[in-house]
């Protein structure tokens, strides 16, 4: 893209600086996908189609599916898969943190990584078998406070916490 139309299709210069800086070709689509993650976070890919399209008008969906593929290959997106069916992706932050996901409603937040910085990769159990570890992913899952207290109020719980006559 020229610097003339990064201006015309609105994509943010530090979407166009990292496209180059991971040596991709910058496109409207790998710009605007990154854009869209930017502002939101952790986006399934119709929820980045619909970003994608809100910034650019036409776009087709095989187009930001390559742009996802491109990325995420680059290092520049993460793809964090949660049922080995749907993914979410996020901008890559490099800085190992983990997620959380309820279990009721989907919730979905980040998380510190559990020990510090890194330690899961430098791990011994994982080391005695050779290999160079570069990245660990863990999802906790659980109950949101939500749900929690949705599942709290529900009669099969009263009828548990109920002292049987």
């Amino acid at each position: 893209m020229t610097q003339r139309q990064v201006q015309e299709s609105g994509v943010r210069p530090d979407s166009v600086a990292l496209l180059r800086g991971a040596g991709l070709r910058v496109t409207a689509s790998r710009a605007a996908t990154l854009d869209a993650l930017a502002g939101h976070g952790h986006l399934d890919a119709e929820s980045v189609i619909a970003a994608v399209r809100a910034q650019l008008g036409s776009v087709s969906r095989q187009g930001v599916y390559d742009a996802l593929r491109a990325l995420v290959g680059a290092g520049l997106v993460r793809s964090i898969s949660l049922d080995g069916r749907r993914a979410l992706f996020e901008l890559e932050q490099h800085d190992n943190h983990h997620h959380l996901v309820c279990r009721g409603c989907g919730r979905f937040e980040d998380a510190p990584c559990a020990e510090g910085s890194a330690p899961c990769l430098d791990s011994p159990a994982v080391g005695r078998h050779g290999f160079a570890i570069d990245q660990a992913e863990v999802i906790y899952r659980g109950l949101c406070p939500a749900c929690q207290g949705r599942q709290a109020g529900s009669p099969a719980d009263r009828a548990h916490a109920s002292p049987a006559p």
